[in-house]
């Protein structure tokens, strides 16, 4: 329904029924019955529908880097965003090749996601190539309104400097930047995001920080059922191919005893595995981890030797069919845990 038209039902609702405000004082509205109850439902609805009309006519464009910023941005932005993300889940986002289309994205967006941490580094050349493309691309480089690092007042973890050679992988230089993947760190992502809207968009932002709130009380309520299920996890050794899960682990007591890769983007040498062999046997490790986009020829082959179960772990949103948003990340990821740990 138009604007206009709206505005013209709402006040014709207002000019039939002036006892609603009588009604209001004597009773409480959940016991108001009948023709009264349709009326201030009604009401309501005019109340909500002309209180935020930007939400529904011009939703902010926002790009994110990942599926995981991507799912949280639509968390606090609700109907009031339109999202989309540049690197698929299902590749690892820190050897990301940024493409033409990728430029054209970036488009008319008002707002960009990024995960920081040297993570995402080649967002920052990605946005110099869009601002040279397109005009109505501003606002959205680092210290610009529309630029979020949802990193910001992280507890980074693996914080030390690394030099990076030509074959040494990719370090984690500014710390591990996994950090997503510990569910309280959600409070803080969405923190930073709300920031933004709100900055960007003020006049929605009440909307935008009731939509945080709510998806804040959905993830404790989830987090309770995570703890349980990860009892059964307690004390029992690990083994990951990339150094992705040490948020994962801080947050679910988990204990990963070994990498596959001996530094970050570096495959294992024979004498490495060997090591690691070695390592699983004298440990007992029975869950070698690795998430899709890794390669599965060295997890399989330490599974073989040792007997360990390989399990596949969706580290982002989206990497599995089961992990479609971030709640449903976690719920796929404990599950998968646990029902390696009970075989």
């Amino acid at each position: 329904m138009h604007r206009s038209a709206r505005k013209r039902r709402c006040a014709l609702h207002r000019t039939r029924d002036t006892r609603l405000h009588r009604i209001r004082d004597t009773k409480p509205v959940g016991i108001v019955h009948g023709a009264n109850a349709v009326r201030l439902a009604v009401l309501v609805v005019c109340w909500l529908a002309l209180a935020a009309p930007s939400l529904a006519q011009d939703r902010l464009r926002i790009v994110a880097t990942t599926t995981d910023m991507k799912s949280l941005t639509e968390a606090v932005g609700g109907e009031g965003v339109d999202v989309v993300s540049l690197v698929p889940p299902t590749i690892d986002a820190e050897e990301y090749q940024a493409k033409p289309q990728d430029v054209v994205r970036l488009k008319d967006a008002r707002m960009v996601v990024r995960v920081g941490l040297d993570f995402d580094l080649w967002l920052d050349r990605l946005l110099a190539q869009a601002s040279l493309a397109h005009e109505g691309v501003e606002g959205l480089r680092r210290g610009e309104p529309g630029h979020v690092d949802a990193s910001r007042a992280i507890a980074v973890l693996d914080q030390r400097g690394s030099a990076v050679g030509p074959s040494d992988g990719h370090a984690h230089a500014s710390g591990n930047p996994h950090y997503w993947l510990d569910p309280k760190n959600a409070e803080i992502i969405t923190g930073n995001i709300l920031e933004a809207l709100a900055r960007l968009d003020p006049a929605n932002a009440p909307h935008y920080e009731a939509n945080r709130l709510a998806f804040l009380a959905r993830l404790e309520a989830r987090l309770a059922d995570w703890e349980a299920k990860a009892v059964a996890l307690k004390g029992k050794p690990m083994v990951a191919y990339h150094n992705s899960w040490a948020y994962l682990a801080r947050r679910f007591r988990l204990d990963f005893v070994a990498t596959i890769e001996p530094k970050p983007g570096v495959p294992p040498s024979p004498a490495e595995l060997a090591r690691l062999i070695r390592t699983m046997r004298e440990r007992d490790v029975r869950i070698v981890v690795r998430a899709p986009y890794e390669p599965e020829r060295s997890a399989a082959f330490l599974a073989e030797k040792t007997g360990a179960a390989v399990v596949l772990l969706a580290g982002s949103v989206g990497a599995l069919a089961s992990a479609p948003d971030y709640l449903s990340l976690f719920d796929a990821d404990m599950a998968a845990l646990v029902a390696a740990q009970s075989r």
